[in-house]
């Protein structure tokens, strides 16, 4: 399979892919497997995914703080969705100078 050899040259797109296909599978352990390795290496996406496995309780216990982490690492590298969550959840929290 070319994505498992892309996954063992440590390609983190192809680590989200595998780990996405691994959560819809239900095989949620070892989707936040490959996406956590994915956000080791860097990869915004892979953060906006545990921020959603955090809070849904996905391979993980749910945990707010480190859901608002992975958002935040996103955001700052540019992810469009993670940065409406966070803005979404500061203003619900009555931060709005940080929303």
């Amino acid at each position: 399979n070319n994505v498992m050899k892309r996954v063992k040259a440590n390609d983190p797109v192809a680590m989200v892919q595998i780990g996405l296909r691994r959560n819809e599978a239900g095989d949620y352990d070892d989707a936040f497997r490959y996406v956590s390795k994915a956000a080791e290496l860097g990869d915004v996406g892979a953060h906006y995914q545990l921020a959603i496995f955090y809070r849904k309780g996905h391979g993980v216990e749910k945990d707010v703080k480190k859901e608002v982490y992975h958002l935040e690492q996103a955001a700052i590298g540019g992810h469009p969705t993670a940065r409406n969550n966070l803005g979404c959840k500061e203003k619900k929290n009555g931060r709005m100078d940080r929303a």
